[in-house]
């Protein structure tokens, strides 16, 4: 079922810095969108996906009508109007489909405090990447979208718990497969060197090699990979740190603590970059 409207919590902080009307989106594209590798959805853009997506297509809207739909939703994400960027998003099927999942499973993430909320969010997100799979299995956000959401979910309800589920596993192609469509995906780099991570966390290193195929030196590639493509976003940081953690301990608590003072310390291009950064900096505290 749809979130209610009134349990969505609203961005906490000033968002002028985000307000990317006009052209300032398409300028600011690369930068937004460098941890996602979300191609700018302008009139052509749009065209491809209409016909890729065929049926599941918005009905009786021309290229650049759905092109600045698509903006229009991503604007909102990108100041923190979670709810509208999911609304617009999920309007468009499959073809928004990227925005809304973005959307709604940030928000989840930190702005819904109740567990069971979030979790019934990261299902949500879950679906409608599975319904974006299936129209435009050449997008590789549609794949990666699916492993973000089902990733948070595994991690709500345990690592262990997700294992029993063959979650993880579904978790782990669905990046694999982002990575085969767009080897320069940072996010999916970073889960994916998480997933490692947290499965040698959970099982140990010799079980979770031989049975998941997790490895910690993939695990820290990964996120080298990550942090060498977006070294400017505070999630590769964070996540650095996480790893760091998950797999050293107290070893490498001082390293851990110096990704999240980066982290912490990065201007924010956007909403979900300033509620990033600030997670970070409650890190330390």
């Amino acid at each position: 079922m749809a979130a209610k409207k009134s349990a969505w919590a609203k961005f906490p902080h000033d968002a002028k810095a985000f307000d990317y009307a006009g052209d300032k989106l398409r300028k600011a594209w690369p930068g937004l969108h460098a941890g996602d590798a979300e191609p700018f959805p302008d009139d052509k853009r749009a065209a491809a996906l209409a016909k890729a997506a065929g049926k599941a297509a918005p009905k009786g809207m021309e290229a650049a009508e759905l092109a600045e739909a698509l903006q229009e939703a991503w604007r909102a994400f990108h100041r923190g109007d979670f709810q509208q960027a999911f609304e617009a998003g999920q309007a468009l099927g499959p073809v928004g489909a990227s925005v809304a999942c973005k959307a709604i499973a940030i928000h989840a993430t930190h702005l819904v405090d109740d567990e069971d909320e979030q979790l019934r969010r990261y299902e949500q997100a879950g679906k409608l990447a599975e319904a974006a799979i299936a129209a435009l299995p050449g997008e590789a956000n549609s794949h990666y979208r699916y492993a973000h959401a089902m990733g948070r979910y595994s991690q709500g309800i345990s690592i262990a718990k997700a294992l029993k589920l063959g979650l993880a596993t579904k978790v782990r192609k669905a990046l694999e497969k982002t990575l085969e469509l767009a080897p320069r995906h940072a996010e999916a780099h970073t889960a994916l060197g998480l997933y490692h991570a947290e499965i040698i966390d959970k099982v140990g290193a010799l079980v979770g090699g031989l049975t998941y195929g997790a490895k910690a030196a993939e695990a820290e590639k990964h996120l080298a990979t990550a942090l060498k493509l977006t070294p400017d976003s505070p999630i590769a940081h964070v996540e650095h740190a996480n790893l760091l953690l998950l797999l050293h301990g107290e070893k490498k608590e001082d390293q851990a603590a110096n990704a999240f003072e980066k982290a912490g310390k990065l201007k924010p291009r956007d909403a979900m970059e300033a509620l990033d950064a600030e997670f970070a900096r409650a890190q330390l505290e």
